[in-house]
């Protein structure tokens, strides 16, 4: 249940409307075509105090100065960018306006703010975690002081701790009107604007990749559209979608000039709908949990499918290593996305704390870190595409795909994406690392670390050791060695020795003694990622060396792709561990038991089965996440979301 409260304080509350409708009657009528389950209306901070104390839900909150469209105060209400979220414009602040500074959409520092980057506009979203510190604060702002009400409260809650996400204007129209006359240009401003196509427009991403912007955004809003009139959801949007993605896998791996032409337009038409699921949700506002979690999955499945498709045609078409080229896809794919999330991590820390110089400010890493603000503001430039697009983004992974494919095969589709892959990879590990030194921010340190390493019991109970990512590089170099070994050895028909195994294996072993030491180097956010490329290539090196088949390779691969994946979109969307994550053994036991299965020769055997019940246990994982506890909580049917 949601509840919204107009905060009826200030020289506006006693103004009318052209309708002749008190300030206060129309914001409450705003809330409840917004979504609002109960509308209140408070006379002062100390009402609302008392009023937010006995919520157990998210709670709106609006003065009545605020003139917008309902689709500003909807858009509000669903953003599913974080629990607690402020309304923030880029009007001049009038007096007892706040002013406020974000970086990376974050509120940062709210009240009269030197290097401002907008005015608080008026309204917020408060999750229900923060509803005790929001109603103290409201307590404390109560006192009076130079700003307005909401105001002061909303400078007291950020300079509390409170994480408070901005939600930005475009398209639509919102002003605090602080007399008449502006009262009167803001409502007919409203007025000359469409709201519902604008809200078609704004389902697309202000700010995405090149090829997105230009081959898909230009017409997949009208694809929105009619699945919005037919009644499909975005989660059906993203099941036809992997649906194509399968399909174009398919034919990729038949061969054929017909074959790879259809796959390629197969693959093309699921990204379109890959984008339209996300544009769906934001035009009809249905986000969820569920929601986000199946759509990056979905993108990982889709585009790992893919590979297999390719590397399956490449080595029907008589060339040996297609499947050895589509297992290095995925897994450079994989560890380029572990730092991804863990750069973004980074940054998000980052913006969180005090601005305080650590190093020299005008260094490598400080200017490369204004260069890249004024790269990412000058939008449309050549700079700004060139640098979106040398970084390899989804978009454009999937025409080079799709045109390698049509126009060469998959052996040339496969090399094309790993020779990208890898240059984008080195250009942006180079970039961040400077920058993270630069930051010197330990990232690691605001998490749970031994779930986002994913660490089994072996590790959990190990020492405290030292230096983590050193060790995790150590593990990934040794990996690394014996699947070289191994390749190498099978070539000349035999395998490496045992005593090679059990080396690699204790190397990789050693990563663990770093679990439980601070992760507070500046490039520890690199930890994960390295850990999970010493963990894919050591099963990849026992694979090759105990003569498994690469399809099977592959797919145990790609189950545990699935797995950390997971961990990642829970941690992108502040989720919980999964329910049964123990019981899938943590990276080290995985391994142990992969090194004993080469030892004992029973490689294929352990593949199988260790995949398959990993398989099991995601599944019943997601089952237990997604359906039965939430249906328990809920105390009604099971249902996702």
């Amino acid at each position: 249940m949601t509840l919204a409260i107009v905060l009826a304080a200030g020289p506006a509350a006693g103004r009318l409307s052209e309708a002749g409708e008190p300030p206060a009657d129309r914001l409450a009528a705003q809330w409840r075509r917004a979504g609002a389950d109960d509308v209140r209306v408070a006379a002062d901070l100390a009402e609302l105090a008392d009023l937010v104390a006995g919520a157990t839900g998210p709670v709106l909150v609006g003065g009545v100065d605020l003139v917008a469209h309902t689709a500003v105060l909807k858009h509000l209400a669903t953003s599913p960018v974080g629990p607690t979220v402020a309304l923030v414009l880029t009007d001049p602040p009038a007096a007892g306006q706040a002013t406020v500074r974000e970086e990376r959409g974050q509120v940062v520092e709210a009240g009269a703010v030197a290097d401002a980057t907008g005015v608080f506009g008026g309204a917020l979203r408060v999750g229900a975690a923060d509803l005790p510190a929001f109603a103290e604060a409201a307590r404390r702002a109560a006192g009076g002081g130079p700003l307005a009400d909401l105001d002061r409260l909303v400078a007291d809650l950020a300079a509390g701790g409170t994480l408070i996400f901005a939600h930005r204007v475009r398209l639509l129209v919102a002003h605090r009107a602080g007399d008449e006359a502006q009262r009167r240009a803001a409502e007919a401003q409203v007025a000359a604007v469409d709201e519902d196509r604008a809200e078609l427009t704004l389902s697309v991403k202000e700010r995405d990749d090149f090829f997105t912007t230009f081959f898909v955004s230009t017409w997949s809003p009208y694809v929105t559209k009619a699945a919005a009139r037919i009644g499909i959801g975005p989660t059906g949007v993203t099941m036809v979608s992997v649906a194509f993605a399968v399909a174009a896998a398919v034919l990729f791996g038949v061969g054929g000039r017909p074959a790879l032409v259809a796959g390629a337009v197969l693959l093309y038409l699921g990204f379109v709908l890959d984008c339209v699921d996300g544009q769906l949700a934001r035009y009809t506002r249905h986000f969820s949990a569920w929601g986000g979690w199946l759509d990056t999955m979905a993108d990982r499945f889709k585009e790992y499918v893919v590979y297999a498709g390719l590397g399956y045609g490449a080595t029907h078409a008589g060339f040996r290593y297609g499947w050895a080229l589509a297992l290095a896809a995925m897994t450079l794919q994989t560890v380029r996305h572990m730092t991804d999330t863990w750069y973004g991590a980074l940054h998000d820390e980052a913006a969180r704390r005090p601005k305080v110089v650590t190093g020299d400010a005008g260094g490598i890493g400080g200017k490369l870190n204004a260069a890249s603000t004024r790269v990412q503001a000058d939008t449309g430039s050549v700079s700004y595409w060139l640098k979106r697009t040398v970084v390899f983004p989804i978009g454009e992974r999937w025409a080079l795909i799709a045109l390698a494919a049509a126009l060469f095969g998959p052996l040339v589709a496969l090399c094309a994406v790993l020779v990208w892959g890898t240059l984008a990879f080195a250009y942006t590990g180079a970039l961040r690392t400077l920058r993270a030194r630069w930051m010197r921010v330990p990232v690691l340190t605001t998490v749970d670390t031994g779930l986002h390493r994913d660490d089994g019991l072996l590790t959990r109970g190990m020492p405290t050791g030292r230096r983590p990512l050193g060790s995790a590089l150590v593990a990934a170099l040794g990996a690394a060695a014996l699947l070289a070994w191994a390749l190498w050895a099978v070539h000349d028909g035999d395998g490496p020795p045992s005593w090679a195994v059990i080396v690699a294996l204790v190397l990789l072993l050693g990563a663990a003694q770093g679990a439980r030491a601070p992760h507070a180097g500046a490039l520890d956010w690199l930890v994960p990622a390295a850990l999970r490329a010493a963990e894919y290539l050591f099963a990849i090196a026992v694979g090759v060396a105990g003569r498994a088949p690469a399809w099977l390779i592959f797919g145990y691969v790609l189950v545990l792709t699935l797995h950390h994946y997971d961990l990642t979109a829970r941690l992108e969307k502040r989720q919980s561990a999964p329910p049964l994550h123990a019981a899938t053994l943590g990276w080290e036991g995985r391994s142990f038991l992969l090194g004993i299965a080469l030892i004992a020769g029973i490689v294929s055997i352990a593949l199988a089965t260790l995949g398959t019940y990993l398989l099991v246990v995601f599944v019943a994982s997601v089952v237990l996440a997604w359906v039965v506890l939430p249906a328990r909580a809920r105390g009604g049917a099971p249902s996702p979301g």
